[in-house]
């Protein structure tokens, strides 16, 4: 029996440091494979010999029975919450209300990434695992050590370490954030999908939901993670600063940041948060900011805390990553396969650092699933930090007034027009009796069309052979076609081929009023995309305004804006988009128009002896003047060419514009 547990004792020791190497210093040294074959041998010893048992073992991690309850723990000192800053003047602002209370006193500042997890208590005796409470209001927290416990990366023992032998006596404290990493969130996600159940929203929300389980075995079900940044011990002495509490928690066998640093001066302190405002993002866990601290620990206590907050700490954030926000409608866009997106159109809100004001809800399932009204407060964030999506409706803040979305209504009120089915097994609704390809070559023979680009010789019958052949699956694939694929069409021979090739080239950087009628936007004719061209001049201005100021460009209503808001929302647009900038394909600048007729406003009845209607156009706003398709009360000039209906000259009269003839319009633009 002796030899039993002898070798009972070895395997404890070795799978305690091969789980020393793979949870906290990140370098295992024994395959998977290796390791699990050590934990069966454990297995088999403990169910022939079950007196042996240790409660160290790795085995004793997952409870069993599901718990009753949560008990209240008041903890041994307050887990205190930290002010937030968001600018270098506000950490210059911390540093001199310090400076006031400390005067003299030279300042070293500790600084960490801030983990988006739940704070959590993990207290010690004689360096044995005894308990684990979470912040609560932070004098009293919740007892959650038969879920914490089930945490890979929470050692049931702390290591011994030369030099710190004392802190294995007595309580030890190590205060830190239960996380889950983003990999094994996306992993969860994915295996939830696959199953047909519901998705997560963040992994923040799912670690504390997990935590807060009344079984462990769920919670042993979930790859959770604890990371350290906080080390007590009865005697304050024994932990003289913050860099050396994250040295000997390391030393203990609990991981932290590696991340964290000690820094001078503010301008360090700035150029390290600065240093992170983009890395961040590579991170395996989420965080929305910096925790900046007086490293020196006695001087932190001096300076005491006010409420809630210590005065010798703050959270630097980032823009934030959620926000809320009010849905103002639900837009229809079709894509380019017939699948119609609803998109919901918000109050401007900042996520991240840029304006977000529409996002895909991807389908009427889904609109469904999370109960998303028209009018209601919603949690925002974005996915990747770059699409917008729905994160959970606030019902709390729900108006009486906001409505339920039905797609086949909004489908039939949005676009009387067309029919829609939806397709056995399919989340979508789709246009009936037309395909992806049939919608692909009427927006591409549109892109190529004289009021659009005007690219010559793509007319439609090359343009479905193009689509036809699969070389043309979006818009940008015509700037990567080259002679030799073209040539492979019937349709074409040498000169044809080299003819199309070149006006392709042409038109890599077209206006950009061409470029936004070109792009098919429902409701945005030729008149109202010169118009947008002309209010936000460049093409990336247009993609980012908000609904007030489209609504503010002459011609454009709730319907046109709202029409504006859902194609930018599309994620096949934004793809398209994202391949012309990298084919560097892109509409030129709006420069502004000085000349004789700024500032005039013509419109132009009937036909014209010496040019077309869109010549004299172009001629008219090549001399600063602008081109209206109605009368209106800011209208100059109506020009009178032959075969005239009476609507526009009644109004003109109406209105008092003046009248002229296509030769004085000639003398205009002479």
């Amino acid at each position: 029996m002796s030899d039993v547990r002898q070798r009972y004792e070895k395997l404890l020791e070795t799978l305690e440091e091969h789980w020393h190497n793979y949870y906290v210093l990140d370098a295992p040294t024994v395959s998977d494979g290796v390791y699990d074959g050590l934990i069966q041998e454990l297995k088999d010893i403990e169910a022939k010999n079950p007196d042996i048992i240790s409660p160290l073992s790795p085995t004793q991690r997952v409870g069993g029975k599901p718990l009753a309850g949560f008990k209240k723990v008041t903890h041994a000192q307050r887990m205190i919450s930290l002010n937030d800053v968001f600018s270098r003047e506000d950490v210059e602002a911390w540093i001199a209300r310090m400076d006031k209370l400390l005067p003299g006193k030279q300042h070293e500042f500790f600084c960490d990434v801030k983990m988006d997890g739940l704070a959590c208590a993990l207290i010690y005796e004689d360096g044995v695992f005894v308990q684990a409470v979470t912040r609560g209001d932070g004098t009293v927290g919740e007892d959650v050590t038969a879920n914490v416990r089930t945490i890979s990366s929470v050692p049931l023992r702390l290591r011994s370490s030369r030099g710190l032998e004392h802190f294995l006596k007595g309580r030890t404290e190590i205060r830190g954030e239960i996380i889950m990493l983003k990999k094994n969130f996306d992993a969860l996600n994915e295996r939830q999908a696959a199953a047909g159940k519901p998705t997560f929203a963040n992994p923040r929300n799912l670690a504390a939901g997990t935590i807060r389980q009344l079984d462990p075995r769920l919670v042993a079900e979930r790859p959770l993670n604890f990371r350290a940044y906080d080390l007590l011990r009865d005697d304050p002495s024994e932990v003289p600063s913050y860099e050396f509490a994250y040295k000997t928690i390391r030393a203990l066998g609990i991981a932290c940041n590696e991340q964290a640093k000690v820094f001078m001066s503010i301008d360090d302190v700035m150029t390290f948060v600065d240093s992170w405002e983009e890395k961040r993002h590579t991170l395996p866990f989420n965080t929305d900011g910096l925790v900046i601290k007086v490293n020196d620990r006695q001087q932190y206590r001096d300076l005491g805390v006010v409420g809630k907050n210590p005065r010798g700490a703050v959270a630097y954030k980032y823009p934030a990553e959620e926000a809320t926000t009010v849905v103002k409608d639900i837009v229809l866009s079709i894509g380019r396969t017939g699948a119609a997106t609803p998109v919901a159109v918000f109050e401007p809100v900042v996520v991240v650092g840029t304006t977000v004001q529409h996002a895909s809800l991807h389908n009427a399932d889904e609109i469904a699933k999370k109960d998303i009204r028209v009018g209601d407060t919603v949690v925002i964030y974005k996915a990747g930090d770059i699409i917008p999506q729905v994160s959970n409706v606030i019902e709390k803040l729900r108006p009486k007034t906001a409505r339920p979305f039905s797609m086949e209504k909004e489908l039939a009120r949005q676009y009387p027009e067309l029919e829609f089915v939806r397709p056995e097994g399919e989340a979508v609704y789709r246009v009936k009796g037309v395909t992806g390809p049939l919608l692909l070559k009427k927006a591409v023979a549109h892109f190529a069309s004289k009021g659009a680009l005007d690219i010559d010789t793509l007319g439609e019958k090359n343009v479905a052979a193009l689509v036809d052949a699969g070389l043309v699956k979006d818009l940008a694939d015509i700037y990567t076609l080259t002679k030799k694929d073209i040539l492979e069409l019937e349709r074409f021979a040498d000169i044809s081929a080299d003819n199309l090739v070149r006006a392709i080239e042409e038109k890599r950087n077209p206006p950009l009023s061409r470029f936004i009628y070109g792009l098919g936007i429902r409701h945005v004719g030729a008149q109202t995309a010169i118009d947008l061209a002309n209010k936000f001049k460049r093409f990336d201005n247009l993609g980012t305004a908000t609904y007030d100021a489209l609504r503010a460009v002459e011609g454009v209503g709730e319907i046109v804006a709202e029409s504006i808001l859902a194609w930018f929302a599309d994620e096949d647009n934004e793809a398209v988009m994202a391949r012309f900038r990298q084919l560097g394909v892109w509409p030129q600048e709006v420069k502004s128009v000085g000349g004789p007729l700024t500032d005039k406003r013509f419109v132009v009845t009937g036909s014209l002896e010496t040019m077309g209607r869109n010549m004299a156009a172009e001629k008219i706003r090549a001399l600063g003047g602008t081109f209206q398709t109605s009368v209106g009360k800011d209208t100059d000039y109506l020009v009178v060419g032959a075969n005239v209906g009476e609507s526009k000259l009644v109004k003109a009269r109406k209105l008092g514009t003046k009248q002229i003839s296509e030769a004085e319009l000639l003398k205009l633009l002479s």
